[in-house]
């Protein structure tokens, strides 16, 4: 079942990073790690109400490897809800750890206009390379929201806060 359908057969790629703080509003953006991915968009998020709103209108859940192959993908359901992404399948097509690495939930902080607009724009479907940082968000207020750094966890906590500089759409 893998092979010809694959269209992202890389994983994401993070590595250290002396990026400074960017500000935004009342927000401090610290990145953690550049970050870079090719993959296909299995579903599309927006959101306008709430803090993490202002900062993330969109989410986007990516998968790679097996988990952007179409043979795959069209025995699995797949919804976002609440900043989450959700996968179901009557019958695994592939292992459930490969679902599970091989794809994420990421919400997207545009670093300007052009790049809000290309994430706005994206559909179900389309192959997508990003590249940007991982980072935490703080505010003055106390609340922060920081991203997870691992491609292996699963659950709360372990979606990507991506700081989006270039978005290509395919």
């Amino acid at each position: 079942m893998h092979g010809n359908g694959i269209i992202a057969s890389q994983q994401p790629i993070q590595q250290s990073t002396n990026q400074s703080k960017i500000t935004l509003n009342d927000f401090t953006i610290t990145p953690l790690q550049s970050f870079e991915i090719e993959a296909r968009v299995l579903s599309v998020e927006h959101y306008s109400f709430g803090r993490e709103a202002e900062l993330s209108p969109v989410d986007l859940a990516l998968g790679w490897g097996p988990m952007s192959d179409e043979a795959v993908l069209s025995k699995i359901d797949i919804s976002q809800s609440n900043r989450f992404y959700f996968w179901h399948v009557n019958e695994f097509p592939i292992p459930r750890r490969e679902i599970e690495t091989n794809s994420a939930n990421m919400h997207m902080i545009p670093a300007d206009s052009l790049i809000e607009k290309v994430l706005e724009s994206i559909k179900t479907g389309q192959r997508v390379k990003l590249s940007g940082y991982l980072v935490q968000v703080d505010s003055s207020d106390g609340w922060h929201w920081k991203s997870s750094l691992s491609r292996e966890d699963t659950g709360n906590g372990s979606c990507e806060l991506v700081y989006v500089k270039s978005a290509v759409v395919n």
